[in-house]
């Protein structure tokens, strides 16, 4: 972290020191790592599974106090300024992280769903722009997967790749891209989900089997906006903490690495579908589906018996696996597409791309880079040292926007068959 400047003006002074203890009050709260599930269940599970005799995991969580903590962030709240958008973004910060607190208080209970939809949402709500809902988005990826034939596969697309392979050719991409060892990719037996990345290493599940559409993916997704908006944060002198992965940014940081997928051509359907059917099994677990339904749902849709307990196991973190709770944080993938696609498309109309360069500059959400605007002009805020290609490529990012603000014109359910006839 760079040293403060010894000439901030008393307000943003006064910020930038709360800011600091809200970074040392919320180290210990490490949400995904510790809602996660100790290791060694799957094996046990898929033996009993295959021989018709499985019944759903009881996972016993250890017991956390973060009463110290919550009244820390709750001081910090009390003292930011409102109509400060630095103290608007404490106090919404600050809350993000008690919320998150009071999760992990109560760990292993049907209330950790209460406080995951406080955080991250669910199912149902709808997209932005009036839109569906969320699990409507999602059954309408799982159709259209559904629909596609397997055939339309290059046959690059079905080789396997294993998870020692992959981070080799990961750790190639990335040291050429920094001409330097400043990620390191390494193999985490325990990983529940089959990548994650943190500043400065990127952590693939050991045993998973990638294939090359996983490899561009995992660069765009997991290194070039998680790993770079961690690194860029740490460029922040005046606000640190936008070097963590504070709740309350999820859902744009996912979007924002999952519209990286999109633009750079790294997503393909089957991932759409691995993220909608997650969706839909967030909701099948709130309505009262337990751990075994919903991982038999994950094989009915075409998952291994090893993806399935993956897959399920992240609906039931943190909560009982007897139904009717989830955690939903993988609620949040095509809502912050969604949400991320229509932001872009709206700095292009209203010529402010640079907005989507700067949410490269920490881990924020897309209110944040509005409100933070006259920051990064006058330099209170670091404009971000490290950005992935597509984001530097001005032009070719306006092209790309300025032709989807069009098509969305044209009304898919308007059209006849016939009519194509005029176009070639």
């Amino acid at each position: 972290m760079s040293a403060l400047p010894i000439d901030l003006s008393p307000d943003l002074l006064h910020h930038a020191q709360l800011d600091a203890r809200m970074v040392r009050a919320a180290r210990g709260i490490k949400l995904l790592t510790m809602v996660s599930w100790p290791a060694g269940l799957e094996a046990q599970f898929l033996a009993d599974y295959a021989r018709g005799a499985a019944v759903s995991p009881v996972i016993h969580y250890p017991k956390h106090d973060f009463s110290e903590v919550r009244a820390e962030l709750e001081a910090i709240a009390a003292a930011a300024d409102r109509d400060h958008p630095l103290g608007e973004y404490l106090i919404e910060s600050a809350h993000s992280w008690g919320i998150a607190a009071q999760l992990l208080e109560c760990l292993g209970t049907n209330q950790v769903a209460d406080y995951s939809v406080q955080l991250f949402g669910k199912p149902d709500v709808a997209l932005p722009g009036q839109g569906p809902s969320t699990r409507e988005a999602a059954n309408h990826f799982i159709s259209i997967a559904n629909e596609l034939d397997r055939e339309l596969m290059s046959p690059a697309e079905t080789v396997e790749i294993s998870a020692t392979a992959l981070s080799l050719q990961l750790q190639r991409d990335l040291d050429d891209y920094f001409d330097a060892r400043v990620i390191e990719v390494v193999l985490d037996p325990d990983l529940i989900a089959k990548a994650a990345a943190g500043a400065t290493r990127i952590r693939l599940r050991s045993g998973a089997a990638f294939s090359d559409y996983d490899r561009h993916q995992l660069l765009q997704h997991e290194a070039f906006v998680h790993s770079l908006t961690a690194l860029n944060g740490r460029e922040q002198p005046v606000l640190p903490s936008l070097a963590l992965s504070s709740p309350r940014s999820t859902a744009t940081q996912e979007g924002l690495a999952t519209f990286a997928e999109q633009i750079t051509g790294s997503i393909d359907i089957g991932r759409m579908k691995r993220l909608s059917l997650r969706i839909d099994a967030v909701a099948m677990a709130l309505d009262g589906a337990d751990f075994i339904q919903v991982f038999r749902y994950f094989i009915d849709a075409g998952q291994t018996p090893e993806e399935s307990f993956a897959s399920a196991q992240r609906v039931f973190r943190g909560v009982p696996t007897s139904g009717g709770a989830a955690f939903t944080k993988d609620t949040v993938y095509l809502r912050g597409l969604v949400g991320v696609h229509t932001f872009f498309r709206w700095a292009l109309r209203q010529q402010k791309l640079h907005l989507c360069r700067w949410l490269f500059a920490g881990k924020m959400t897309l209110g944040d880079v509005q409100r933070f605007e006259p920051l990064f002009q006058a330099g209170v805020l670091a404009q971000p040292r490290w950005m992935p290609a597509w984001i530097t490529r001005a032009n070719g990012l306006a092209g790309m926007l300025a032709f989807s603000l069009f098509a969305n014109r044209i009304r898919l359910d308007h059209m006849a068959e016939g009519d194509f006839s005029e176009i070639g």
